[in-house]
């Protein structure tokens, strides 16, 4: 089979780029098709993939700004070609399930979320700090975004055009909004972690508790701050962002900010930590699996991701309200319980690399086999 990759925008790294990365390694050589590309914001070696960007990244400032260009994207997925393909993988978390195909493709899509700017506009207006005045002006446009969203999740038509054959959610959470937004089914298949760059150590050394995290607003930084100021604990936060101010002027003396480090350094912080805390609501959440394959337990918000990834009571700890006395009462409660590194770092191998490929490489041959048998 001729197999494209599909990808939303390429001009920042986070979890779906990992994904991504993971994918182009599965098929070597497979296009991968989106709307921009910005090469100064990715890393080099994205430059050897072959890219086809839309119209669209010739758009002004775009690389840098391009929640502007919102309601353009429909039309720059659309105009995507795709001929000539056999089987398209869409990597979906915005617009890029809606690009359009023949009847005689198999599209799958990768659902990393139903698109948030549209299914939950007034959350994401909230926790990336928009003000009231910009959503009462965009409502329009997010109504009619929404229509188009919902059409375009919807089984391929017999003429082709727009449509997904098949759905992969990443976790429960994602499973349930893609059934709730869509009114499809979908199988899970997790996300792709780097466990072999993290390995428990015989005696952790640590006294404190870790963050690794950007420092954005519905990361929820602050409860883990203010929780540990308060308890006069000692919590290492690590990573950057836009809130690193705010955060600072909370912290007290037991907190410390170490900004953005290298790798052997946030391994060796994982390694001996005395847990791993994870107080925001993730779609997923890749931090906490790398903490369970290096052995520590985590401290998480008993909703998204960490529900499919943390076990309560064996290799973690959850809260479930999202303030600053519920995570001191788990603390608390944690400090009281004995965990095993043996068994958090078993529950994190769930979720590997070598899973991931061959879990999505079979299901990628077998909807293959059955769709090619089909027409």
């Amino acid at each position: 089979m001729k197999l494209a990759l599909a990808h939303d925008w390429l001009n920042q790294i986070g979890g779906a780029e990992n994904v991504l990365e993971e994918l182009v390694a599965m098929f070597p050589g497979a296009p991968v098709f989106t709307t921009i590309y910005g090469p100064a914001q990715m890393p080099p070696a994205y430059r050897q993939w072959d890219i086809r960007a839309s119209w669209l990244n010739r758009a002004p400032a775009v690389h840098r700004h391009h929640q502007p260009y919102l309601p353009l994207y429909p039309a720059a997925v659309r105009s995507l070609d795709l001929a000539g393909f056999d089987v398209i993988l869409s990597n979906k978390s915005g617009f890029i399930h809606g690009l359009k195909h023949s009847a005689g493709q198999l599209h799958i899509c990768y659902c990393l979320a139903p698109t948030r700017y549209v299914w939950t506009y007034g959350e994401y207006a909230r926790r990336e700090g928009f003000g009231r005045w910009l959503g009462a002006v965009i409502g329009p446009v997010i109504n009619r975004l929404r229509q188009w969203d919902y059409r375009a999740a919807q089984p391929t038509p017999p003429a082709g055009g727009q449509g997904v054959d098949h759905f992969i959610a990443i976790s429960k959470d994602i499973q349930q909004r893609i059934k709730t937004y869509y009114k499809r089914e979908s199988v899970i298949i997790y996300p792709p972690v780097n466990t072999g760059r993290f390995q428990p150590v015989d005696n952790p050394a640590g006294d404190y508790y870790l963050v690794v995290s950007r420092l954005i607003p519905y990361k929820r930084i602050d409860l883990a701050v203010q929780a540990f100021s308060r308890l006069n604990k000692r919590l290492i936060v690590v990573g950057d962002g836009r809130d690193r101010a705010q955060l600072e002027s909370l912290a007290g003396p037991s907190v410390e900010f170490k900004g953005r480090l290298p790798w052997d350094e946030v391994v060796a912080l994982m390694a001996n930590c005395r847990a791993f805390l994870f107080p925001g609501f993730e779609d997923f959440g890749i931090a906490p699996v790398e903490a369970q394959a290096a052995g520590r337990p985590v401290i998480a918000l008993a909703k998204g991701g960490a529900l499919d990834t943390v076990l309560d009571g064996e290799t973690g700890l959850f809260f479930h309200e999202q303030s600053v006395e519920a995570l001191i009462d788990a603390i608390t409660q944690f400090e009281r319980f004995s965990f095993d590194p043996a068994a958090a770092r078993a529950n994190a191998e769930r979720f590997s690399i070598g899973r991931f490929r061959r879990e999505l490489g079979q299901f990628v041959a077998e909807k293959w086999g059955e769709f090619n048998r089909s027409i």
